[in-house]
């Protein structure tokens, strides 16, 4: 097993290697083939970023259907959650106007789990031990490199990916946003590409254009062409690693380094994107569920029993994901009180649903 796990180690990192010297030579950009140094302590619970009080033919149907894929761990903390985003991915599959084809977990432990067949999922390599640096969005990335490469993607006409995460609950059939050559992208206030011009023209470099020309995104959510992120994923990769490597970078984009590394990437090969606010919206900032698509329940929801919110603060009433990071959340969670906003109610109700129905819930 020793010499087995060994062999392995090696040929995955020959393999990083080796993308990371095409990329810098087919994408100009100022990296270095060298990888991040020792790990430092992992981070299993998402940190919370804090969200801002004010914020600005039928053949041709066919072929415009996209693949939804979902980068996750093994943990129980990802794994509850792709279950409840599995479920409501099928609920909403062949409704009207529908783009929704196939569905794959990109599985980034190494090793198949119990759930393989309850939902799709391809097993990646994790990246060797350390590389991460404790910073373990840094596998997604590469997952995706290896399940472009490796996986057949069986509908003859999905010519598209949506890049979503196990914390998405998809609330109707999601069209395909993305069209003439651009990609469809949720815009996110805190990625700001003007305000760190000077770091990010250590990856995207003048002669590639204004610093505007990279979106403010992350991978996720995300609707581009297959071919197009076959492209990306590679360069996403190790840009990522590079970042990661460079401490004024590091210190500048922290956990949303990822995503900076995806937008970059992205302008790099040229694809910009659809920017779509009603993509998603994220409880309980917004409010309402209104048009979107998506409900993304990466912050707390605390309030008191009057239904006033408490943000910061463990409320009378709360749903965190991350007070479930060690054990799934239990069938038939308490619903919120009396002036709780629509879009909480709603995430908390389809959580209920989920739980109820999915066999073997625990």
């Amino acid at each position: 097993m020793g010499c087995g796990n060994l062999f392995f180690t090696i040929l995955i990192t020959f393999s990083v290697a080796l993308i990371t010297y095409n990329i810098i030579i087919s994408a100009n950009a100022p990296l270095k083939q060298d990888f991040p140094g020792p790990s430092r302590p992992s981070i299993s619970v998402d940190p919370l970023i804090k969200m801002p009080l004010r914020r600005s033919s039928s053949s041709d149907a066919k072929k415009r259907l996209f693949h939804t894929a979902v980068t996750a761990s093994d943990s129980v903390y990802n794994t509850w959650q792709c279950r409840v985003m599995y479920f409501w991915y099928n609920k909403f599959k062949d409704g009207p106007n529908s783009g929704m084809g196939g569905f794959t977990r990109i599985l980034h432990s190494g090793k198949p789990d119990k759930f393989m067949d309850e939902i799709p999922t391809f097993v990646a390599q994790p990246l060797p031990a350390g590389m991460d640096q404790g910073y373990i969005v840094l596998n997604r990335p590469w997952a995706f490199v290896q399940w472009l490469q490796q996986a057949d993607i069986k509908e003859e006409y999905e010519l598209y990916i949506l890049m979503a995460e196990p914390d998405h609950i998809i609330v109707k059939p999601i069209p395909n946003l993305a069209r003439d050559g651009l990609g469809a992208a949720f815009p996110f206030f805190y990625i700001e590409p003007k305000k760190y011009e000077t770091v990010l023209r250590k990856y995207f470099p003048e002669e590639k254009g204004p610093v505007t020309n990279i979106d403010p995104i992350g991978n996720s959510p995300v609707i581009v062409e297959k071919e197009s992120l076959k492209k990306i994923a590679p360069t996403w990769m190790n840009v990522s690693l590079a970042m990661k490597k460079d401490p004024e970078t590091d210190k500048a984009f922290g956990w949303v380094l990822e995503m900076y590394a995806y937008a970059v990437a992205s302008a790099l090969h040229g694809v910009r994107n659809i920017l779509y606010k009603e993509f998603m919206i994220q409880p309980p900032w917004d409010k309402e569920i209104g048009k979107t698509y998506i409900i993304h329940y990466t912050y707390g929801c605390d309030y008191t029993m009057k239904g006033e919110m408490t943000y910061g603060k463990i409320g009378e009433w709360r749903f965190d994901k991350r007070s479930y990071d060690k054990v799934a959340p239990p069938k038939n969670l308490t619903l919120p009180p009396p002036g709780v906003p629509e879009s909480v109610v709603t995430l908390v109700k389809m959580v209920n649903e989920a739980t109820a129905s999915i066999p073997n819930w625990s």
